[in-house]
C-alpha cells in the first residue's frame, strides 16, 4: 500500500513530532520506504523547534484506510491513535507510555521503556544501529527531551534521559538552558487560541479503569493569567463533556517555572480529583502543588482511585 506512515498521537505535542521524524529518518537507513505524518495541528512549542531548524511540518492526516501498514511513536492507545487504526497494520511501535487497549493480528517490533521522552528511545535505537547523525538529529532528539519533561524538572525525567541530553547538546553545540527556556516559552504564547482550541492543544482521551476521561493539559509562564478564562474554558470543557460522553474532564494548567498546575475539573466523576489528590474542589477548580506529569502524576493517580 505504498509508503509506511510513521505517526505520533493525535493533538501532536514536540515529542509526538520529533520522534515521526527521527523514525523516518532511521527507517530510510535501513532502506524502508515511509513518511513521517501528523495527526494534528502543530503547537507554537513545535513550530519553534521547526522553524529554529528550518524543517516542514510533517503533513496532516486524519485517516488511515484498511490494511494500510504505519508505524506508531509516543502512543500505542487507540483512542489516542489515527481513525480507522484498528484495521491498520501496525508493523512496529516505539513509546514510553503506560500500554493499554492495544492489540495487533500479527507479530510486531514493540519497544517500550519507561523514560522521559520517546525520543530518548531513538537516540539509543541510532547508537545500537551505529547509524551517524549530525545537529539537526541531535536538535529533534534534544528538544523532544526539555520539552517532554520541562527542562528536565518533571518527575518522569530519567538520569538517562538528562545523560542522553548532555550528550546531544555537545553534538548541537548550543546552550540547553537558553535554547530549552526559549522553546518552552514560545509554547505558552495561548493568547491566540479559542477556549475550545486551548482545551484540545494537548489533550488525550483514557479510561481510568471504567471511567471515560479526558486529561488536557496546557502550559503557561503564569497561571493567574489563563485562569482569566476560566468560564470560556469551562464552558468549552462542558460541550466536550457532551459530545465525547465523558465520565470526567481535567484541565491542568501547568506553571512552568513554578512547576505546579491549577486544575479546572468537571464531569460526573470529579470526585476521582478530589480522592486522588485530597483536595477540595471549589469552583470546580483545585491547586496541586508539584503536579506537572499527566504520565506520570495524573493518570495513574486517578485510575487507582478509579
Amino acid at each position: 500500500m505504498g509508503k509506511i506512515l510513521i505517526f505520533g498521537h493525535k493533538n501532536p505535542d514536540t515529542d509526538s513530532i520529533m520522534s515521526a521524524l527521527l523514525m523516518e529518518k532511521f527507517d530510510k537507513n535501513l532502506g524502508f520506504d515511509v513518511e513521517a505524518v501528523r495527526l494534528g495541528s502543530i503547537n507554537k512549542e513545535t513550530k519553534f523547534v521547526l522553524d529554529y531548524l528550518g524543517i516542514e511540518a510533517p503533513r496532516l492526516i486524519e485517516r488511515v484506510e484498511n490494511d494500510q501498514e504505519v508505524v506508531l511513536v509516543d502512543h500505542n492507545e487507540f483512542t489516542q491513535s489515527v481513525d480507522n487504526i484498528e484495521n491498520a497494520k501496525i508493523t512496529c511501535v516505539v513509546d514510553h507510555h503506560r500500554i493499554c487497549d492495544f492489540k495487533t493480528a500479527e507479530p510486531l517490533y514493540y519497544r517500550a521503556e519507561p523514560l522521559g521522552c520517546t525520543a530518548t528511545i531513538m537516540y539509543k535505537k541510532f547508537i545500537e544501529e551505529n547509524m551517524e547523525f549530525g545537529k539537526e538529529e541531535a536538535m529533534l532528539m534534544l528538544s523532544a527531551i526539555i520539552s517532554d519533561t520541562l527542562l528536565f524538572k518533571s518527575p518522569t525525567c530519567t538520569k538517562e534521559d538528562k545523560s542522553v541530553a548532555e550528550k546531544l547538546a555537545k553534538i548541537a553545540d548550543i546552550d540547553v538552558d537558553k535554547y530549552g527556556l526559549d522553546m518552552l516559552k514560545a509554547g505558552t504564547d495561548l493568547s491566540d487560541l479559542t477556549a475550545d482550541e486551548l482545551i484540545k492543544l494537548d489533550a488525550k482521551e483514557v479510561m481510568l479503569n471504567d471511567v471515560k476521561a479526558q486529561i488536557a493539559q496546557v502550559n503557561t509562564a503564569s497561571i493567574p493569567e489563563m485562569m482569566k478564562r476560566k468560564e470560556e474554558l469551562e464552558e468549552a470543557i462542558k460541550n466536550t463533556i457532551a459530545e465525547r460522553e465523558l465520565d470526567i474532564f481535567v484541565l491542568a494548567i501547568t506553571d512552568i517555572i513554578e512547576s505546579n498546575s491549577q486544575a479546572i475539573v468537571l464531569g460526573n466523576r470529579a470526585d476521582l480529583v478530589e480522592k486522588s489528590y485530597d483536595v477540595k474542589l471549589e469552583d470546580n477548580t483545585a491547586f496541586l502543588p508539584g503536579i506537572v506529569s499527566r504520565k506520570k502524576q495524573i493518570i495513574p493517580v486517578l485510575t487507582k482511585n478509579a
